[in-house]
């Protein structure tokens, strides 16, 4: 074996190692990379040729955790790993976003990256390092790549900035980004904030930036040592140079008139640039055999001018194809309280973009329980974002959840979870997108602001969202920041810049770059032209609610939460749970308690006011701790020879001597009481030895007067 390691040295002491030539060897490249007692094993392998008339780059990143690395065993019957958790998507997603815009244009070979968490402590978080683990199995290969990436993750911590923080670490940040970049170029963003400024975001961009440029370095080393960097030989494309012309000269003045025309409508744009190309094609074929026509070969040549077109045409005329300026917004409309059956609910439409959000609210026993390698717990907030077909106008069946979804999904929930209040609800916000053309993550922030409102729970602040664009020359000479951009500007531009935040400050962001050399200057304009972009959206929800109201629908569960002393936890269950079973179907109420601390929580939900106050009105019973001289109201359980024992608690009973019932003589108990009888009672007495109570219940009647002699 010829093991070659790298060490990189980190600031504050740790270090990562990248290790490879020791395992899986048959692949094209691969590599270990190592960090505390956390390690990947990451590998890449690509096909030799490109499969036919494929013209994009199609690449599969999957990240992969294995319970053994720390110990574990999986849960589940069949106890072994099964399908890719929203952790493990979240982070293929991460890196795949940093390495696509790396390979050549012209590379179509269907390439494979796999990263494995071997080994793992629970203070190490391997997302940071993933990105790393990657781009370095690339750097070892021959598979064609332009450059080395690297991914760091960038935290403040009580104000300083602190490189691939420990997990207990990151519990104190106030900023938490994964920054991925290359020597030269920023290349993808992604984090949550608590209301940070720009400039604040910036400068965690710059400080991630230098610690990415020192894991670069050593990848470029590790790749001369190895030898590998000279990459192999390729030729996916057929290229026609004359046909290029052609096509340029017959329809790029017709492509640029079409998108001139300032059409807000997706559909009929689609459909114009589509007729350009099939009166072409139609021109084109009239004297040729059908052997003679690259299908393939126009489709891409057309979507390259038509590509060229509209950039010239942002460039030159500062307008956009739905006719926008490049600041302006798309027209807003918004509703709540649209689903009577929900809890809270809302439509959020922005141009062609819409998205109907629902609340759900539920209790303890509604959480999302995680079990993943590393993080094992609840989630009482829970965002999901559904985007069928339909939206799009798409003629296919939906097929589960999509990567796109988890991922969008994820950044509504970052940018909303640290608005929730501390609240004894479980909270589901679910976005349904019925129509899409861009941002539809930014309409499910602006739609779950309102139905949260709607919903009556009391967020600290609303929050919006805007999706920003570029369209550049090289180096940023020439370029326009392009703000609410369209699904065509998206695909068509050089950045998706995703930022969402309150009125004081950034909650969430993320960003892809597809080009190379983006100045700081010009990522400075796109945050300002978003913050003003974000005033505007939440200026115009606010005219649909401002505030959240004050109460829940009147179907909405009622949940009252109590703390209790930790001892009476045993009490209110009782054995075998029987006491609290007996209080949930008597008031007909759920209740949920919950160790934390030194400290038992109780959370009573039910449909109404009535069961709940009847709930905990017992469970307060219960947690009580009896008085001398205090006066009771109890139930007569059980009656004796010599006595009555009286429940003035659930399950807390004392003795009311056969002589402590009335004044006069009794001959037996049920001269005066019955079993199930309800009696007031005055506690006199506790025995100190054994805590048994003595009640009385003479006491409290009047004497009768003396017989006169």
């Amino acid at each position: 074996m010829n093991i070659i390691e790298k060490k990189i040295e980190l600031s504050d002491g740790r270090s990562i190692t990248i290790e490879t030539g020791k395992l899986a060897k048959q692949a094209d490249g691969s590599v270990v990379v190592k960090m505390g007692d956390t390690m990947l094993l990451a590998t890449v392998v690509s096909a030799k040729e490109a499969k036919p008339d494929v013209d994009f780059m199609p690449l599969s990143v999957e990240y992969k955790e294995k319970f053994s690395a720390l110990g574990r065993f999986p849960g589940g019957f069949m106890k072994r790993e099964g399908r890719p958790s929203d952790y493990e998507i979240l982070v293929s997603r991460l890196v795949d976003r940093a390495l696509r815009p790396l390979f050549p244009e012209d590379y179509h070979a269907e390439t494979f990256v796999s990263i494995s968490l071997i080994s793992a402590d629970k203070e190490t978080m391997p997302d940071a390092i993933a990105g790393l683990a990657a781009s370095a199995a690339l750097a070892v290969s021959d598979i064609p790549f332009l450059e080395p990436i690297s991914e760091v993750r960038v935290a403040r911590i009580d104000g300083e900035f602190v490189i691939n923080p420990n997990r207990s670490e990151l519990a104190n940040a106030d900023l938490d980004m994964i920054v991925a970049a290359t020597m030269e170029n920023i290349m993808m963003v992604e984090g949550e904030m608590d209301e940070v400024s720009e400039a604040e975001m910036l400068e965690a961009i710059k400080v991630a930036h230098e610690a990415i440029k020192i894991q670069c370095k050593a990848q470029i080393e590790l790749s001369e040592i190895v030898g590998s960097t000279t990459k192999r030989e390729y030729c996916h494309e057929e290229n026609d140079a004359e046909l290029l012309d052609l096509i340029r000269n017959k329809t790029y003045d017709k492509v640029l008139e079409a998108a001139r025309s300032k059409n807000p409508n997706k559909h009929e744009r689609s459909e114009a640039f589509a007729k350009i190309k099939e009166d072409f094609v139609e021109e084109y074929s009239q004297d040729k055999d059908e052997s003679e026509i690259n299908m393939s070969l126009i489709g891409r040549y057309y979507h390259k001018i038509e590509k060229d077109a509209v950039r010239d045409m942002v460039l030159n005329d500062r307008f956009r194809l739905d006719g926008r300026e490049t600041t302006q917004i798309r027209p807003i409309w918004s509703e709540v309280n649209y689903l009577p059956g929900s809890h809270g609910s809302s439509i959020f439409t922005r141009g062609e973009t819409q998205s109907l959000t629902s609340v759900t609210l539920g209790t303890k026993l509604d959480e999302k329980i995680v079990d993943d390698v590393l993080y094992q717990g609840k989630e009482k907030f829970v965002l999901h974002y559904n985007f069928p077909p339909f939206s799009t106008g798409d003629a296919r069946p939906t097929r589960g959840i999509s990567r796109r979804e988890i991922g969008h999904g994820n950044l509504a929930f970052r940018a909303l979870k640290k608005m929730i209040p501390d609240t004894p609800y479980a909270i589901r916000v679910v976005s349904d997108i019925l129509e899409s053309n861009g941002s539809s993550s930014m309409a499910t922030v602006c739609a779950g602001t309102l139905a949260l409102m709607d919903a009556g729970i009391q967020i600290h602040k609303p929050v919006t969202g805007i999706a920003m664009g570029l369209i550049s020359t090289k180096g940023a000479e020439k370029y326009a920041v392009l703000s609410d951009i369209l699904g065509d500007e998206d695909h068509l531009g050089d950045m998706d810049f995703k930022v969402t935040g309150t009125k004081d400050g950034i909650t969430a962001t993320q960003m892809d770059i597809k080009v190379d050399g983006l100045p700081y200057e010009v990522l400075a304009e796109a945050l300002e032209q978003a913050r003003m972009g974000r005033l505007h959206i939440l200026n115009e929800i606010s005219k649909t609610i401002s505030e959240p109201r004050e109460d829940l629908k009147p179907h909405a569960p009622r949940i009252v939460s109590i703390e209790i002393p930790k001892e009476m936890i045993g009490a209110v269950i009782g054995p075998g749970g029987k006491i609290i079973q007996e209080i949930q179907e008597t008031t007909e109420s759920v209740i949920v308690i919950e160790e934390v601390g030194n400290k038992g929580v109780v959370d009573i939900s039910a449909n109404n006011k009535e069961s709940i106050d009847a709930a905990l009105a017992k469970v307060k019973a219960i947690v009580a701790v009896p008085e001398v001289g205090e006066v009771y109201k109890g139930k007569v359980k059980s009656i004796v020879a010599f006595g009555a024992f009286i429940e003035i608690f659930p399950g807390k009973e004392g003795l009311l001597h056969i002589s402590e019932i009335e004044h006069r003589r009794l001959k037996t108990v049920d001269e005066v009481l019955k079993e199930g009888e309800e009696v007031e009672v005055k506690l006199i007495d506790i025995d100190k030895k054994n805590g048994k109570l003595k009640l009385s219940r003479k006491v409290l009647l009047p004497r009768p007067p003396k017989k006169k002699e």
